[in-house]
């Protein structure tokens, strides 16, 4: 049987990169010598990346870079193509101005001449004593990083970034407890430029030792036919079942966003085939819009890839990165499940019925034609976290994938699509190389002047002593900076300037890390901002701020889990077994009384109406699955789990009593 359904099959079928279906204006549509050139260096990179992560100079008995020198020539290759892709004004798509080759010159060979004197600077220590030539040359380099940083990230992580980076020079007149020792402009420089907690530092470590792999990797995956393998495996799946297209959405979207790790495009690519399907069964636009927004969300924060910031996260707190997938995988699980169940509440109080099955493609016939993309997910996932293998892990499953992927008859590719494949690498590798070079000088700025301890300490103090005071305090700055800035950007800043505050009032440093990417990502479906729902309402063709507030609402168990995981670090897996267990069975409780308070509908009630008495219903539904779900911690929260569990019962027995009054009344 062939698939009837109309699957977007672009990404495997064309030329453009994956993410230049979400912002096709951002990048030149490249040819000639400069798309030579987007080839050759992410090639390059790729070669170069496995080389030092298998070791292939030790094997071959060649050359074995230095861990500087190798992170200087990632940044030769790749920074200057964000002078090549990304055009100072949108009138400039169609081609690169002679200034932009110039710039994109000048940071490839100064970056490449950091590269062969890698050895040289840290023997004797450009960082502070640097030649006068090598000095004029950093000065030169961190503008260049600036520059490359805003065309990437937009002008709000530029301002960031760069008022950041100079404040060791005009600490002296800062404001405040900012005051400090007024540091020269000369040793600011060459610690950016020449140290090892500046541009080089993590988020740069991070990206040259873990994420490039996965970005290979995820670029592989779409280009050979795997968004169109998850989607119809959703399809055939979940298709049928009552609000299926929904349900649909958030297993593809799930999936694919996770290998991406951009919402917008996941939601363009997904959500061009879950929309209108959703559409078609019956629910409202803005509904559809507002599920694909929520699922694309959460494909971000969902292991085993996460996007980059995960990866960051793992180097930032040296700790392996199976660690972080497991740990994920637990909130993870409670962000789907409840936009699953507020789906299928909504779907059953509306008489919602999936597609027909006419109209769905057979499990057989998709596992047949797809079956290697769930042997090659399992090759990825057993050498995460069984093998724990995280550098080479992507390098195997990407090559694996691309041999079978050419015994097939549907996606094998040509020499067109192997083009199509470097160039959608290379747009992605020198998007997170400017971005992550420019977001290090934020952390070396601070390092340099010995602010994180002073920034700790204020903030500890503002609050109060208080936990959560600090936690609502951080929760307000990472939804404002996720406003701005991408996930990874706006968690590493507040990795360094808030978390620590947080360790020191006793939580775990994780859970943490982790409550600081999930509320990064909140800014996708929150309105006023909320651009992952408004990139969904264009495909639903329904009003943006109305998808936005339906995002938020069915994506609400993203703000209260994060409370709950930080509060007691059970929740992500840390702890005993009893504990784990018993935390989690009642926050899952919780979330089926929170998704049936917010849709108005309850297993073993059925639909209660928007009387008077059925929103008191609901209301004390909600209420009373937000206590349930939260976590008993007697020395953070102050209560036991036994006087929350008490409270919360009290509380949902009354809910239920109204929500059943309020059902027989509105019967009647």
């Amino acid at each position: 049987m062939t698939d009837p359904l109309p699957v977007d099959d672009r990404p495997a079928d064309s030329t453009a990169p994956p993410v230049a279906l979400a912002e096709s204006t951002r990048y030149r549509k490249l040819n000639g010598l400069w798309s030579l050139w987007l080839g050759i260096a992410a090639s390059l990179t790729v070669f170069v990346s496995a080389y030092v992560i298998f070791g292939w100079g030790n094997v071959w008995g060649t050359f074995v870079p230095l861990e500087t020198e190798y992170f200087y020539f990632v940044l030769a290759l790749l920074l200057p193509l964000a002078f090549i892709i990304y055009p100072l004004r949108k009138a400039q798509v169609k081609q690169v101005p002679w200034y932009d080759a110039l710039l994109a010159l000048i940071t490839f060979l100064i970056t490449g001449y950091f590269a062969l004197k890698g050895n040289e600077i840290l023997e004797i220590g450009w960082e502070y004593d640097a030649p006068v030539h090598a000095r004029y040359l950093a000065f030169i380099l961190w503008a260049l990083v600036l520059e490359a940083c805003r065309r990437a990230g937009g002008n709000a992580i530029f301002v960031i970034c760069m008022i950041t980076s100079i404040y060791p020079i005009f600490g002296a007149y800062a404001p405040g407890f900012l005051e400090g020792e007024g540091i020269s402009a000369q040793v600011t420089a060459g610690f950016h430029m020449f140290g090892t907690e500046s541009m080089l530092g993590i988020p740069l470590t991070a990206f040259a030792n873990l994420v490039l792999g996965f970005l290979v990797f995820g670029v592989a995956l779409q280009h050979t036919g795997g968004g169109a393998f998850f989607l119809n495996l959703a399809f055939s799946l979940l298709g049928r079942r009552r609000g299926g297209p929904a349900k649909v959405a958030i297993f593809a979207s799930g999936l694919m966003g996770s290998m991406s790790g951009s919402v917008i495009t996941n939601v363009l690519t997904t959500g061009v085939m879950t929309i209108p399907a959703m559409k078609k069964v019956g629910f409202r636009p803005t509904y559809a819009a507002g599920v694909e927004a929520c699922a694309s969300t959460g494909g971000v924060l969902m292991p085993p890839v996460m996007g980059a910031t995960a990866f960051v996260m793992a180097t930032f707190l040296e700790i392996p990165y199976a660690t972080i997938v497991i740990a994920a995988a637990f909130p993870s699980f409670l962000y789907y499940l409840g936009l699953f169940l507020q789906i299928d509440a909504y779907a059953a109080r509306e008489g919602l019925k999936g597609l027909p099955a006419a109209e769905l493609p057979h499990i057989g016939q998709v596992l047949r034609e797809g079956w290697y993309f769930v042997f090659v997910f399992a090759l990825l996932i057993v050498m995460l976290l069984y093998m724990q293998r995280e550098s080479q892990a992507p390098y195997y499953a990407t090559v694996l994938l691309l041999a079978i992927n050419q015994f097939s008859k549907k996606h094998r590719w040509n020499l067109e699509k192997l083009i199509g494949f470097i160039k959608g690498v290379g747009i992605l590798f020198a998007e997170l190389a400017a971005l992550l070079a420019g977001v290090g000088l934020i952390i070396g700025a601070l390092t340099l002047t010995g602010k994180v301890g002073t920034l700790t300490y204020e903030l500890v103090r503002l609050a109060g002593d208080s936990v959560i005071a600090l936690l609502v305090m951080g929760a307000i700055t990472s939804f404002i900076l996720g406003i701005g800035m991408t996930v990874t950007a706006a968690y590493l800043f507040l990795a360094v300037t808030l978390a620590p505050a947080l360790v020191q009032g006793g939580l775990d440093p994780l859970a943490v890390h982790l409550f600081m990417m999930y509320w990064g990502m909140i800014s996708f479906i929150t309105p006023p901002v909320a651009i992952g729902a408004f990139a969904a309402a264009s495909v639903a063709k329904s009003s943006p701020i109305k998808t936005g507030f339906e995002a938020m609402r069915l994506g609400s168990i993203i703000y209260f889990v994060p409370f709950f995981f930080v509060l007691n670090p059970a929740l992500i897996g840390r702890g005993p077994l009893p504990e784990v267990l018993l935390v989690l069975s009642t926050t899952i409780v919780g979330i089926v009384l929170i998704s049936g308070g917010l849709q108005g509908y309850l297993y073993g009630i059925g639909s209660i109406r928007n009387s008077v008495i059925g929103l008191a219903g609901r209301t004390l539904l909600v209420v009373g699955g937000i206590v349930l779900a939260m976590p008993g911690n007697s020395e953070v929260v102050g209560y036991s789990h036994l006087q929350i569990n008490t409270t919360a019962a009290i509380i949902v027995l009354l809910g239920f009593a109204v929500s059943w009054l309020g059902r027989r009344t509105g019967n009647n």
